[in-house]
């Protein structure tokens, strides 16, 4: 079962060139940074493209159908999260954008986490907030949160779901009454939890939740933010311009409430029907089915990097059991980013290598030269895992067989003969450093 992807994705099989001559399938392992787009998805968007349109205030046919689409975009969100009838569903242009819309609506101090990806982690780093250091062991991480709610005032606790740099879920249901029975809400940067895991926010107990179409397989450039409205009717609007007003005059405007409040332009009507495609997808699959095709995957996964002596792989806690398809791991005596690139230019494969946007986790980790990240999906099957596991040895055993130097801050095969497609020339800079990478070094 697990040895076929479990469903569909767009650009499957595609053919990338390697510096020794020829072309491989590409093998995806980067599922973590952007998740191919479903295939019914793109389906999806290439039916309701040609209705595109205004939407809201249109009398036209096609901007009343783009807004039904839109609309219904926002209760498809809703059910598939299983969100409170009162909640808002705000769409934004991904996770980032999400949690910085929350933290202009919070009213007090927000707790946060030092594991956090940096989308939850510099909102909340100035003021009156606190940064809380994890502990050994994710029951004593626990343990500390709930005294810092006690022995402090916070408005919100703003948590992971799942870890971003070693896929570690974090007990939301737990946090969520510890939180709660402290007078605070919880905040879930759900971007790694949502492609893997069902949530249920009202089940859970979660307030807040944030996550960004192209981690769950509908890279349109847009994201979501769901929760209660009290705190977001009450905050100044997020953006100011069309759509999210009463009435305006030259010296004074009158905001509406709602989500039009913090939704001013017009918005991302294909990308908020994208989304929604994709949580109709995942949420008609077989969970048990998906789950598995997972499990098998990272099993597989963790199994062989263990087996590799020179490897090792990345936990926060040694206590905090199931993971999502999300893997870390260093190569004793290889830097990272050469890792990276010989597995790209030589074998087709593409990981993820730097501090994964979590600076202060990797030095927590004592890794501030960084690691490699292997992430899987819906759309990864066990060749990807096979190969990854093969290229490691292959390095392991006889180094690389190409000459790799450093340009712009990252590592790059020596006169890389490599072509990009046309209509995406390769143009000066391309190799440069990647946001929450490090520059490079011999």
């Amino acid at each position: 079962m697990s040895a076929t992807p479990f469903l569909p994705v767009t650009g499957a099989g595609a053919r990338v060139p390697l510096v020794s001559g020829g072309e491989v399938a590409y093998a995806n392992l980067d599922y973590a940074a952007s998740a191919p787009a479903l295939v019914a998805v793109r389906q999806h968007v290439d039916e309701v493209l040609p209705y595109y349109a205004s939407v809201h205030r249109g009398a036209g046919y096609l901007s009343q159908v783009s807004t039904s689409l839109y609309e219904s975009a926002r209760n498809i969100v809703r059910r598939h999260l299983g969100a409170r009838d009162d909640d808002l569903v705000i769409f934004t242009r991904n996770s980032t954008d999400a949690l910085n819309l929350l933290a202009k609506a919070v009213p007090g101090p927000v707790l946060v986490l030092d594991i956090e990806h940096h989308a939850n982690l510099l909102p909340w780093q100035s003021g009156e907030h606190r940064v809380l250091l994890a502990s050994s062991s994710l029951a004593a991480t626990v343990a500390s949160i709930a005294n810092a709610l006690e022995e402090q005032s916070f408005a919100l606790l703003a948590v992971t779901g799942a870890s971003n740099v070693t896929g570690e879920l974090l007990p939301l249901a737990e946090l969520a009454a510890i939180a709660h029975r402290n007078g605070a809400r919880l905040a879930v940067d759900a971007a790694q939890l949502v492609p893997h895991r069902r949530v249920d926010i009202a089940a859970t107990g979660i307030d807040y939740l944030a996550f960004s179409g192209h981690k769950v397989y509908a890279p349109f450039g847009s994201g979501v933010l769901v929760g209660p409205r009290d705190w977001l009717d009450a905050a100044a609007p997020y953006l100011l311009g069309g759509g999210a007003v009463r009435n305006v005059t030259v010296q004074h405007a009158e905001f509406t409430d709602g989500e039009a409040r913090h939704e001013a332009g017009s918005p991302n009507v294909i990308g908020a029907a994208a989304i929604a495609r994709a949580l109709e997808v995942l949420g008609a699959v077989d969970e048990t089915a998906w789950l598995d095709h997972e499990r098998h995957l990272v099993k597989r996964l963790r199994s062989g990097l263990d087996g590799l002596p020179e490897v090792r792989t990345l936990r926060i806690w040694p206590d905090s059991g199931e993971t999502v398809g999300v893997v870390s791991f260093t190569v004793a005596g290889h830097d990272s980013g050469l890792v990276a690139a010989y597995l790209s230019a030589e074998h087709g494969i593409g990981v993820r290598d730097g501090r994964f946007c979590a600076h202060p986790l990797l030095a927590s980790l004592d890794l501030p030269a960084g690691a490699l990240r292997a992430s899987i999906g819906v759309g990864s099957s066990q060749d990807d895992v096979d190969r990854l596991i093969a290229g490691l040895h292959a390095l392991l055993e006889g180094g690389p067989r190409w000459g790799y130097e450093v340009e712009e801050g990252r590592w790059v095969p020596r006169d890389d003969p490599r072509a990009f497609p046309a209509w995406a020339p390769k143009l000066p800079g391309t190799a440069g450093a990647a946001p929450c990478a490090i520059p490079a070094h011999n």
